[in-house]
C-alpha cells in the first residue's frame, strides 16, 4: 500500500516535470512566434524550422503554441476536461515529429536532439497521463 503510494507520487511528479518544461519550451517558442519576424526568428532566436514560411503561417503556430502552454497545465491542474491534458501532449509530439525531419535535412544535429528529447517528454506526458484517466 505504502509503495504505491510513493510510486503513484514520484509518478505525478515526474509528469507534472514534464508538462512544466514542455510548457515552458512551447509557451517560449509561440511567444517568441507571435512578435518576432522570420529574420529575428531565424537570426537571434535560432528558431530555422520556420525559414520561408509567410509571416501568417508563422503567427498561427505560435498562437497554437500558446495555447499548447495552457493546455498541457491547465486543464489537468484544474481537474476540467483533463482528457486535455494528455491531446496536448499528443499534439505537441507530432509538431516534434515533424520538426525532427525538417532540422535534420538543415543539417542541424543540435536542434534534432532537442526535437527528440522534447518528444519523449511530450510521449512520456500523453502515456502517463491517459493512463491516470483510467
Amino acid at each position: 500500500m505504502c509503495l504505491n503510494f510513493v510510486k503513484n507520487k514520484v509518478m505525478n511528479t515526474l509528469l507534472w516535470s514534464c508538462q512544466g518544461l514542455l510548457a515552458l519550451v512551447f509557451g517560449y517558442s509561440g511567444f517568441c512566434k507571435s512578435i518576432f519576424s522570420e529574420t529575428i526568428l531565424v537570426g537571434k532566436k535560432g528558431q530555422t524550422g520556420v525559414s520561408g514560411l509567410p509571416l501568417a503561417f508563422i503567427r498561427i503556430i505560435g498562437i497554437s503554441e500558446l495555447l499548447g502552454m495552457v493546455g498541457i497545465i491547465l486543464p489537468w491542474w484544474a481537474s476540467i476536461r483533463t482528457i486535455l491534458t494528455p491531446i496536448t501532449a499528443v499534439c505537441f509530439a507530432l509538431i516534434m515529429v515533424v520538426a525532427a525531419p525538417i532540422h535534420y535535412r538543415k543539417k542541424e544535429p543540435g536542434n534534432v536532439a532537442i526535437n527528440l528529447i522534447l518528444l519523449a517528454l511530450a510521449i512520456f506526458t500523453a502515456y502517463g497521463r491517459f493512463a491516470g484517466l483510467a
